[in-house]
C-alpha cells in the first residue's frame, strides 16, 4: 500500500499534467483567435469591375452576355448561349499576395474537343501576363486560391469568366489586410464589340483568356464585348438592335460560319444598316472565312467558303463606293491560311493557337479601325 507522501505527489503531478494541456490548449484557442481571417468579399462588389457585359448592371448578379429585358426579341438557341459569360472579365486592383474565388458552374457536362477550363474556369492574369486557371469539380464547384506576388504592391488583377458555361460568383477572398481598388481605365476609352459564331464565342480555346477577342483586348489595351453564339451567329436583327445600345470603339462582324452564302448574302446588309442607322461613322470590320481542312477536299465546301468571301468582300466595296468610308473587309487566308492548319482542333474551330494566328492577322486591321499605332 502507498504511503501517504507518494499518494500526494502522484496526485501533484496528476495535476501538473493537467495543467499543462490546459495551458497548451488555452495557448492554441487564443492563437486561433488571433490568426487572421480571409477577407470575402461577396459578388457582386462596387469594387470589383465587371468588363465585357454590357448589361450587367441591369441584370446582377447574373453574368450573362444580353439584357433580359429583351429576352422576348431573340431567338431561344440565342438566349440559351447568351447565359455563357465568353468575355466576361472581373477587373480589380490589389496588394493581395493571394487572391481566391468561390464560384458554381450549373452544367457540368464537357464537350470533347475542348477542355474543360476553357469551357467552364477562370484565368487569372496579373497585369498582363498570365498566371494560372482554374477547373470546376464533378459538382460543379470551383474554389481556388493563386499566390499573385511577393510583396504588397498594387496590381491590376483581371480574371476571365468561362467560354462556355454559365457561372455563378459567391465571392472573392483576399488577405486579410488587403487594399481592394477599381482597375486602371483602359487606353482606348470605348469598347470593341465582336459578333459571330462558336469561333468568336471561343471555340476552342483552351483557355477562357485565349479567345482572339480577349487576346486583341489585352494587345490593344482596350475593353471588348464578345457576341459569339455557336452555332447561331446567323445575322439576328435581335441582336444588331441591342449592338447598337454599346457605343463601340469598333464592330468586327464575324458570323461567316454559320449561314449558308444565301443567308450570309440576305443578312449582311440589314445587320449593317441598323448599326448605321445609330452609329454611321463607327469602324466595321467584315472578316471573310479563313481556311478550313474541308476545303482541300470537299469541293462543295470549297466552293461555299469562297461564296461567302466573295460575298463579303463585294458587299464592302459596294458600301464604299457608296460613301461608307468606315467600313473595312479583311480576307480570311490573311488570318489563318493552310501552313496555319495546326492552329485548327477539327479542321474548322480554333484551338489557341489558332486564335493567336487570328488575332496576329486581324491586330492591324483592328488598330487602323481604332486609330491606334502599329504594335
Amino acid at each position: 500500500m502507498k504511503k501517504p507522501f507518494q499518494r500526494l505527489r502522484g496526485t501533484i503531478r496528476i495535476l501538473c499534467a493537467v495543467a499543462f494541456v490546459a495551458s497548451a490548449v488555452c495557448d492554441v484557442e487564443a492563437a486561433a483567435a488571433e490568426a487572421p481571417t480571409r477577407q470575402r468579399i461577396k459578388f457582386p462588389d462596387a469594387r470589383i469591375g465587371v468588363n465585357g457585359l454590357p448589361w450587367f448592371e441591369q441584370d446582377k448578379p447574373v453574368l450573362r452576355r444580353l439584357p433580359a429585358r429583351s429576352k422576348d426579341t431573340f431567338r431561344a438557341a440565342v438566349w440559351s448561349l447568351a447565359q455563357h459569360p465568353s468575355g466576361g472579365r472581373l477587373r480589380f486592383r490589389t496588394d493581395a499576395l493571394t487572391i481566391g474565388i468561390v464560384a458554381k458552374n450549373p452544367d457540368t457536362t464537357s464537350m470533347p474537343h475542348m477542355t474543360s477550363i476553357g469551357q467552364s474556369g477562370f484565368d487569372i492574369y496579373v497585369g498582363e501576363d498570365f498566371l494560372g486557371s482554374a477547373a470546376p469539380d464533378k459538382d460543379g464547384r470551383i474554389v481556388k486560391e493563386w499566390t499573385v506576388g511577393k510583396s504588397n504592391a498594387l496590381r491590376d488583377i483581371t480574371i476571365y469568366l468561362p467560354l462556355y458555361k454559365g457561372v455563378t460568383i459567391e465571392e472573392i477572398t483576399l488577405d486579410p489586410k488587403a487594399r481592394l481598388e477599381l482597375p486602371k481605365p483602359f487606353a482606348v476609352k470605348k469598347p470593341v464589340v465582336y459578333y459571330g459564331s462558336s469561333i468568336t464565342q471561343g471555340g476552342c480555346a483552351s483557355n477562357p483568356g485565349m479567345s482572339f477577342p480577349a487576346i486583341l483586348g489585352r494587345w490593344t489595351d482596350s475593353d471588348f464585348v464578345n457576341l459569339g453564339f455557336s452555332g447561331s451567329g446567323l445575322g439576328d436583327t435581335s441582336v444588331a438592335v441591342v449592338m447598337t445600345e454599346i457605343d463601340s470603339a469598333c464592330y468586327v462582324l464575324d458570323y461567316w460560319a454559320n449561314p449558308t452564302a444565301s443567308q450570309f448574302q440576305a443578312t449582311l446588309p440589314g445587320f449593317v444598316d441598323v448599326l448605321r442607322k445609330k452609329h454611321p461613322k463607327a469602324p466595321i470590320i467584315i472578316p471573310g472565312p479563313f481556311y478550313n481542312t474541308g476545303e482541300a477536299l470537299e469541293m462543295g465546301f470549297a466552293k461555299e467558303q469562297m461564296e461567302k468571301r466573295k460575298i463579303a468582300r463585294d458587299f464592302v466595296e459596294q458600301r464604299q463606293k457608296a460613301g461608307d468610308l468606315f467600313i473595312a473587309y479583311v480576307d480570311g487566308f490573311d488570318l489563318l491560311w493552310k501552313d496555319q492548319a495546326g492552329g485548327l482542333v477539327d479542321g474548322r474551330h480554333c484551338n489557341s493557337l489558332g486564335f493567336y494566328f487570328i488575332a496576329r492577322g486581324l491586330e492591324p486591321h483592328l488598330r487602323r479601325a481604332m486609330g491606334l499605332p502599329p504594335r
